[in-house]
């Protein structure tokens, strides 16, 4: 059978870069479902777009559909024929509303009982018979964050659809969508190629459109950028960092890529390196320059959408006048913060409101510097630490008033480090400030100081504890707070420092600042709190690659902050399949299941009758005894080798002894002796949770 390439191409008005990616993704995704829904068969699809195009491509599409062959289930077999073998009014009628004769019918035992079954055969469509109604209903199925109306009320779009392009192979598919009746017509690029360009064949797609000046691929316009990027920047005598980001949305705004050097004047080198590197990535979407040391050289790398060589000096001269204009904003605004020290803003964060009914900036300032006290106390900090901590907790909000911060919001926390140290703070105190954000986003890494991570756990468990005490949790895909970032980040902090504060803990601190203003009951918000935070320690130990029920069964341990659940962890995988963890997880199953959910109580010897139980309470005690010690210095591996020789003793006593005795006092006296032994395992986690 013959087999062509198809091509479907959504010419538009320009489409904002970031809707591109997701589109193209939903376009190949609806693609392989239309595809298959209408049995036909493909090779290779690929997706293409450009700020005026969508594009889809499958290659060895059949030129019909697969034939259909479908059943059809009728009466019972007794029903459908009488005893001499005729057909009766029912097998009449099913094969009259099936389209085929009796002598057609097909028998087939279902559950024990005959029916017949009236067999059909459809025979499948020529495409080009197929494709057009395949095609507007790809088109409809996109979906967009902010769809525009223009044709009719009906019909939506990223942005207003002016051509549309359908082939299969040479002959042109025909349908109509949006007032417009598809073609072979398409667009070059806007000026390089203005004007109406007939494709000849759909398999020609990429290499027609790269001959008019659009690059369709946004892997080949990235690689392009990246290229002409590096190689402008080593003209200059620097380096270039990439942007991931930023790239993906430059190469989404441009059809041709054209890398542009500009230059702005030196003078504003003076101006903290960050805030000219957010200017020219995040308001101009342009490539900044380094030197081999890192500091910035007096350039700039813009990409135009295919400039022409005569033009280039006007492109150049209008992104130097823009950013020069930016730049100059910003320097005044670097001058007139530092009129005041940082400390002088803090009176001023009551303009700030936080939370309706938790006041201003100003109180969670006060709140911070209770809470990193507390912290700061139960991670051990030294003196010095904790006075450095204090301080840049007085100093973490107060950058929130000024003008750089008001123009610039993504440079909170970085602007207080400079200001704290243009103001005589120490850089301990600066670098906390400016870490106290960390980590910004899943990429981003936690604060790298001590007084820094303190801060940034403190700062998170204030905005989680107030939200939660107002009942703003997440639901579903609704974060406004952005809390799961938040807990994400306490977590990671955490885990990267190795803070020695059980969540439980944590959260109490964090509510205690807090009792009089929430309208919750404390204790349960506290549970919720932790739940949430739990939530977030399993996203990241699965991310490292652990079992889910080895995290279920190290987060069920007993007394433990999250380094030590960590440890528990990797302990437990790392013996997962090993005699020495099966010889322990045994007995362990055997005593949680008789005393699933009792607490510990005192056991008494004297009760003891059996001198299995006797036996089993001295092995315990000294295992306990080594538990303890080797716990309380992380040394988990001891744990776990003072918990095997257990088995034997665990295994006499149910061997020996009816633990349910008719004697009240004795059966608990016994329950309470596995409780005991229960603990010990539960040093190190729930056993009983791994699977085996």
């Amino acid at each position: 059978m013959r087999k062509e390439t198809f091509l479907l191409e959504i010419g538009t008005e320009e489409i904002p870069a970031r809707f591109i990616g997701p589109a193209l993704a939903q376009l190949e995704k609806n693609a392989r479902t239309a595809l298959e829904e209408a049995r036909l068969t493909w090779g290779e699809i690929c997706t293409f777009g450009t700020p005026r195009r969508l594009a889809l491509l499958v290659e060895g599409l059949p030129e019909r559909q697969e034939d259909l062959s479908e059943q059809k289930k009728g009466p019972a077999r007794k029903a459908a024929f009488d005893t001499a073998g005729g057909p009766t009014k029912a097998a009449l009628g099913f094969a009259r509303s099936q389209g085929v004769t009796v002598e057609q019918f097909i028998v087939q035992t279902v559950d024990g009982v005959e029916y017949v079954f009236a067999e059909k055969q459809q025979a499948g469509e020529d495409v080009l018979a197929v494709l057009p109604q395949l095609c507007e209903g790809l088109i409809r199925s996109l979906s967009f964050p902010k769809p525009m109306f223009w044709h009719s009320k009906d019909i939506r779009f990223a942005r207003p659809i002016r051509w549309l392009a359908a082939l299969y192979g040479s002959a042109v598919i025909h349908f109509s969508f949006a007032g417009l009746a598809a073609g072979r017509i398409t667009a070059g690029h806007r000026f390089l190629a203005p004007g109406p360009l007939a494709l000849s064949d759909a398999a020609a797609y990429l290499s027609t459109m790269e001959g008019q000046f659009v690059l369709v691929e946004p892997d080949r316009r990235r690689r392009e950028i990246v290229r002409q990027v590096e190689q402008a920047a080593l003209s200059l005598g620097g380096r270039t960092v990439v942007d991931q980001e930023l790239l993906l949305e430059v190469a989404n705004l441009v059809e041709y890529p054209k890398a542009v050097v500009g230059k702005f004047a030196a003078e504003f080198l003076e101006i903290p390196q960050e805030v000219l590197i957010t200017a020219m990535r995040a308001h101009q979407r342009y490539f900044p320059v380094f030197e081999e040391k890192g500091n910035l050289l007096p350039y700039f790398i813009a990409i135009s959408n295919g400039t022409r060589d005569e033009y280039l000096d006007n492109v150049r001269a209008g992104n130097e006048r823009v950013l020069r204009a930016r730049l100059a904003d910003a320097r005044f605004f670097f001058a007139e913060d530092r009129k005041q020290a940082l400390a002088d803003y803090v009176v001023k964060l009551d303009e700030i409101v936080f939370l309706e009914p938790l006041g201003t900036m100003r109180k969670k300032t006060e709140r911070l510097q209770r809470l990193c006290g507390s912290l700061s106390q139960e991670a051990g900090l030294s003196k010095e630490e904790s006075e450095t901590v204090e301080r840049a907790a007085l100093l973490a909000k107060a950058d929130l008033l000024t003008q750089m911060v008001c123009e610039f919001p993504e440079l909170q926390g970085t602007m207080g480090m400079h200001y704290a140290r243009l103001s005589g703070e120490s850089e301990a105190v600066a670098r906390a400030v400016a870490e106290h954000y960390a980590p910004r986003h899943a990429a981003d890494f936690p604060a790298e100081t001590l007084p820094g991570a303190i801060l940034a756990v403190a700062d998170k468990m204030d905005t989680l504890a107030a939200c939660f005490g107002l009942g703003l949790i997440p639901s579903g895909s609704q974060d406004p707070y952005a809390l799961r970032r938040s807990a994400l980040g306490v977590v990671a902090t955490i885990l990267a420092h190795s803070l020695s504060v059980p969540l439980n803990r944590l959260c109490q601190i964090a509510l205690a600042g807090l009792s009089a203003e929430i309208t919750r009951p404390v204790d349960e918000v506290a549970r919720e709190m932790e739940e949430f935070l739990l939530q977030r320690v399993r996203f990241l130990f699965a991310e490292k690659s652990l079992r889910y029920d080895v995290i279920d069964a190290a987060l069920a341990a007993k007394n433990s902050d999250l380094p030590g659940l960590l440890s528990r962890a990797n302990l437990l995988q790392s013996k997962l399949d090993t005699p020495e963890l099966t010889r322990i997880l045994t007995p362990f199953t055997r005593a949680g299941n008789l005393t699933r959910g009792r607490l510990a109580s005192i056991v008494l010897p004297q009760l003891f009758i059996s001198p299995a139980e006797e036996e089993l309470y001295r092995a315990a005690k000294q295992a306990a005894a080594i538990i303890e010690l080797a716990a309380a210095q992380g040394d988990l591996p001891a744990v776990f080798a003072a918990l095997a020789p257990l088995s034997g003793p665990i295994e006499g006593f149910f061997s020996a002894v009816m633990v349910m005795a008719e004697d009240e006092a004795v059966k608990e006296n016994r329950l309470a002796l596995l409780s005991y032994v229960r603990d010990l395992f539960l040093v190190l986690g729930d056993l009983g949770k791994i699977v085996q």
